[in-house]
């Protein structure tokens, strides 16, 4: 009797961690979903040490694709650079999409741990995996200082 009584209990706190709420709401995804209609690409097709080694294709939207090419402004609040990432082995960036890395801007001073920037890695089903990850700024941290960085952005488009 004890040992149904036990395992009533532990099927029971199962369910509830499974269902309950953890009163914590999961973020929305920074992208929009029809993104490929508007964004740019400013970046071709090329390996990513720093993503897991997947093939990356970087696009930005309307607000953020001038100050991405021409480096000679500040990047809006609320602009979005994205990321694409395609498996490594995928070299022309063809084939599906494995997941998205999402940075939009912030004001400045809003977040200086983060660049002033949200960062987000989103799932093919369009979840929030990451949010704010400190291996993203910690990466994005010394593009600043690079010769080819600029605000957050790694690379010479």
């Amino acid at each position: 009797m004890k040992v149904a009584r036990v395992s009533a209990l532990v099927i029971s706190l199962a369910l509830c961690a499974a269902g309950c709420d953890s009163g914590e709401e999961e973020p929305s995804a920074l992208l929009p979903a029809d993104y490929a209609a508007t964004y740019t690409e400013v970046r071709d097709c090329r390996t990513s040490g720093d993503h897991d080694l997947h093939h990356v294709r970087i696009l930005a939207d309307p607000a953020a694709l001038a100050p991405y090419r021409d480096r000679d402004q500040p990047f809006p609040v609320g602009s979005l650079v994205v990321k694409e990432e395609f498996d490594f082995g995928d070299l022309d960036c063809t084939g599906p999409i494995v997941q998205w890395t999402v940075m939009q801007k912030l004001e400045d001073g809003s977040a200086p741990d983060q660049l002033d920037w949200t960062w987000q890695k989103i799932d093919t089903k369009r979840r929030v995996v990451t949010q704010n990850d400190t291996r993203c700024t910690g990466c994005h941290l010394v593009c600043g200082a690079s010769p080819e960085g600029y605000e957050g952005t790694c690379a010479v488009p």
